[in-house]
């Protein structure tokens, strides 16, 4: 790798931290970034991994005051997300790359129209059961875990956009904060990332360089992303969750 090929993995590793803490997604800086010194896409897509895993540290780090209270969502739910990483991480070396290329894009599209429309949904989820009588799960009951596992498998398997699955499932099945989901959607991806790293260690080829690059802009950015993120209100971070993931379904559609 060349000194600007490594100045331009470095940067993206910012950038892909920076977001990751904010919405998810990191993964559209640096793939990309990745594949143009000349990296195989899985070897890539297995660097980019773990690369990611400190950035993504440091932004639970910088949100630790929205975790406050949610240890045992933590525990559920990041069970799940380990599971499904792991599926995602087998998945990867498994399956060809194109078994996932037509739904991605389809998921997302559709996550996003649940990020624009859980308020709306959310209200009348509400009334639903002031009708019914009945009270909504505190933590999102089965529907909430069978989408977080499917977000994660993804998640394991290719990640762009992970970020966004989690927040508009999270946000339309929770009845919280948009702030203190983010947080807990930051602790997912370390716990996805991590189970889908050591998997990858042992049994995929690895660019160590790259993974270095990456780990040391990716905490830098973890933390910048964690001051940004905790200054936008709900509206304008739902605004970035719709840009982000419009853009990572393009690029998707494009590859």
């Amino acid at each position: 790798m060349s000194i600007w090929e490594a100045l331009a993995v470095f940067a993206a590793g910012i950038g892909a931290g920076t977001i990751n803490v904010v919405v998810g997604s990191g993964t559209l800086f640096t793939f990309p970034v990745l594949l143009a010194t000349g990296l195989p896409p899985v070897t890539a897509n297995v660097s980019n991994t773990l690369g990611l895993i400190p950035g993504s540290i440091s932004g639970v780090v910088g949100y630790r005051r929205e975790l406050r209270g949610q240890r045992g969502r933590i525990v559920r739910f990041g069970l799940v997300a380990l599971a499904g990483g792991l599926a995602g991480a087998a998945l990867l070396l498994a399956l060809p790359s194109k078994a996932f290329d037509a739904i991605v894009p389809a998921l997302i599209a559709l996550a996003l129209a649940l990020v624009i429309l859980q308020p709306r949904l959310a209200r009348a989820l509400a009334r639903r059961h002031e009708r019914n009588g009945t009270v909504p799960h505190a933590d999102g009951g089965l529907a909430l875990l069978l989408g977080l596992l499917l977000a994660s498998t993804y998640g394991g398997y290719f990640g762009a956009a992970q970020g966004v699955m989690y927040l508009s499932l999270m946000g339309l099945l929770l009845h919280d904060d948009l702030q203190r989901i983010n947080g807990l959607k930051n602790v997912l991806g370390v716990m996805v990332n991590g189970v889908a790293a050591l998997f990858f260690v042992f049994v995929a080829e690895v660019n160590w360089e790259a993974v270095l690059l990456i780990a040391v802009g990716s905490t830098l950015g973890g933390q910048l992303g964690a001051k940004v993120a905790r200054g936008l209100s709900a509206t304008v971070l739902r605004g970035v969750i719709v840009a982000v993931g419009s853009v990572a379904i393009v690029q998707l559609l494009l590859r």
